[in-house]
């Protein structure tokens, strides 16, 4: 039995480096795909990806991704607090280093993502995260090639 989803892509923060292995495998898998932003972003044009302009604001793209996100779908973003609703819907979520959140591992990536965030608000100096680099993208492509191959059945 084919198993059928559909990506959405967290398109604000999206880094370019990434473009081309989202679209190699939207296009090769004949996947739909929705890449959701508040400015226009674009992968690559492809009669399989749908563009979603969502109003300026912190947390409308989102929101608009919850909103259309269905289980077993696929969510691609940086975001922790987007991959935690994503996964309470019973979908998926992988984030740009190729990291892919479940419900084992989310609530623990949340907690030290908010850990941090009280830490910087107190005035602690902290380090962002490292540069994204080949290395990234390299994870981020191996993660979605074993995601593809166990979920997409054709």
């Amino acid at each position: 039995m084919s198993k059928i989803f559909t990506i959405y892509i967290d398109g604000d923060a999206l880094p370019n480096l990434l473009k081309p292995v989202l679209l190699r495998t939207i296009e090769k898998l004949n996947i739909q795909t929705f890449v959701v932003s508040n400015k226009s972003v674009s992968i690559g044009k492809s009669k399989n990806i749908q563009y979603l302009i969502v109003e300026a604001g912190a947390d409308e793209a989102d929101n608009k991704i919850v909103e259309l996100i269905k289980e077993s779908d696929l969510a691609i973003t940086a975001d922790i607090p987007l991959a935690d609703r994503v996964i309470s819907k019973n979908a998926h979520a992988i984030d740009h280093r190729g990291e892919l959140y479940s419900v084992d591992n989310v609530k623990q990536y949340l907690a030290m993502r908010n850990l941090m965030q009280g830490l910087r608000e107190s005035g602690e100096i902290i380090k962002g995260p490292p540069p994204f680099t080949q290395k990234d993208v390299e994870k981020f492509a191996n993660q979605l090639n074993m995601f593809m191959q166990k979920y997409k059945k054709v």
